[in-house]
């Protein structure tokens, strides 16, 4: 909403800007503009967009407008304004700008967009983890550890915390398997994070944006005579305009209209926040949950609702009387279950749907870590709609050095509807999520008891 906003923004404020300074000249030639924010925002949205090319192409069409109005003598032909435009980079008409705004644009844009989606992957993949089916033994297991202390005569007496701890390690086996892939992808998404707020920082690029082309647009008509000489050597004369046009000297068609612009009339475009207060508070929300997949059980068995706590060793349920719990704690992941005394774990048979997800993650930590380093890739975003081609780096290698040597990987494509609906056609029919909500009911019902 931010990044949305923030482009909105920058449109309405050049566009002011541009009406006061430039009157009905720019009015006439308001499209060109228009459609530079036209793209940006399609590019932002996952569309399919090479920044780099639709800038340059944007440059050009400003030169073949200015280049006509500068010449106001002469008839173009559209050959000869194609002509013209082949002469942007040689010429530089606008001085640096254009360099510069390239790098500032691709840069800020890419990790804008890379981050934005980053978001979207974490939340997707929580939210479908959270919907992966428990298995019967773990269903077994939970109940024995809820119910069998009432069959023992021992209704008050809560479980050992070590008890539940491989109880919700069996149950969680694979949702622990995603926390290298998950821990790896914050880690990616803080640099990315970094970046926006440091050189890459997307609201100062499009804040100033409208001083910038006007900047370019002042370079242009201090350059008029030397671009144009140039450009009828390389093209050749151009044909006189009809008479009542050519009457109409360059001073008033032109110099009249395009002055000098003082970046203080330009009005505000705070959308609501600024990005730095946006991403430190994003960034803190992130740290807080690198280890999620892995400390979840622990996070589930310290709940005094749950077990007896940790302290209390002697008095609590083992899963078969009021004692200590003595088998070792199982470690993390799939692997680890295979002698899990409290449930029975097929350690050869890895969940397929949290696999999905890990590839998923892994791919986008790759993208983010394009990102980090100003480089564009090809993505699905929200709508799964196909994303954008790579619009090139936007860097040099003094602006942005190259810290990740990494190959960038494209999972399957996968209709995420589809794999859902699968995933609960061949699977029991209680998902994490209601086995969670379940869970605490019965603890709940204990306490009541």
């Amino acid at each position: 909403e931010f990044f949305r906003e923030l482009l909105e923004n920058a449109e309405r404020s050049l566009n002011d800007m541009f009406v006061r300074t430039y009157g009905m000249l720019y009015m006439q030639n308001s499209e060109v503009f228009q459609d530079l924010f036209t793209e940006l925002k399609r590019y932002y949205t996952g569309g399919n967009v090479n920044l780099e090319e639709m800038l340059n192409d944007f440059w050009a069409r400003l030169l073949e407008r200015m280049f006509q109005l500068i010449n106001p003598q002469y008839h173009f032909s559209e050959d000869y304004l194609e002509c013209v435009s082949k002469y942007t980079d040689q010429l530089k008409p606008f001085g640096d700008v254009p360099r510069k705004l390239k790098v500032q644009v691709t840069r800020a844009f890419i990790a804008a967009r890379t981050f934005v989606q980053g978001l979207t992957v974490g939340r997707e993949v929580a939210n479908r983890v959270s919907k992966v089916s428990p298995t019967p033994g773990c269903i077994r297991a939970l109940m024995k550890m809820l119910y069998c202390p009432y069959c023992r005569g021992l209704p008050t007496v809560k479980p050992c915390n070590n008890y539940c701890l491989n109880v919700m390690k069996g149950c969680l086996a694979n949702q622990a398997d995603l926390d290298t892939e998950w821990n790896l992808f914050i880690d990616a998404m803080l640099l990315v994070a970094e970046r926006l707020e440091g050189p890459f920082n997307i609201e100062s690029v499009m804040d100033p944006i409208d001083v910038k082309i006007s900047e370019a647009i002042m370079n242009m008509q201090e350059n008029s005579i030397q671009v144009s000489a140039k450009v009828f050597q390389g093209c050749g004369q151009p044909k006189p305009a009809p008479a009542l046009r050519s009457s109409r000297s360059v001073p008033e068609n032109f110099n009249t209209r395009f002055r000098p612009y003082n970046p203080e009339e330009r009005p505000t475009t705070a959308a609501g926040t600024s990005l730095d207060r946006l991403v430190t508070d994003i960034k803190e929300k992130l740290k807080l949950s690198k280890k999620f997949w892995s400390t979840l059980p622990y996070t589930i068995c310290k709940d005094e609702r749950v077990t007896a706590g940790p302290s209390v060793e002697e008095d609590c349920w083992n899963g078969h009387t009021k004692a200590r719990y003595l088998p070792e704690i199982m470690n993390d992941g799939l692997t680890n279950q295979i002698n899990n005394p409290e449930v029975d774990v097929d350690i050869t048979r890895p969940d397929t749907f949290i696999r999905q997800q890990i590839m998923a993650l892994r791919v986008m930590t790759n993208k983010l870590k394009n990102a980090y380093n100003g480089n564009d890739v090809n993505f699905q975003d929200t709508s799964d709609e196909t994303s954008g081609s790579g619009s090139g780096s936007g860097c040099t290698d003094d602006i942005c050095p190259t810290e990740f040597d990494f190959v960038t990987t494209e999972a399957p494509p996968v209709d995420s509807d589809r794999r859902e609906v699968e995933a609960s056609a061949t699977q029991p029919g209680w998902s994490l999520q209601t086995l969670l909500v379940i869970f605490l009911s019965l603890v709940l019902q204990r306490q009541w008891r």
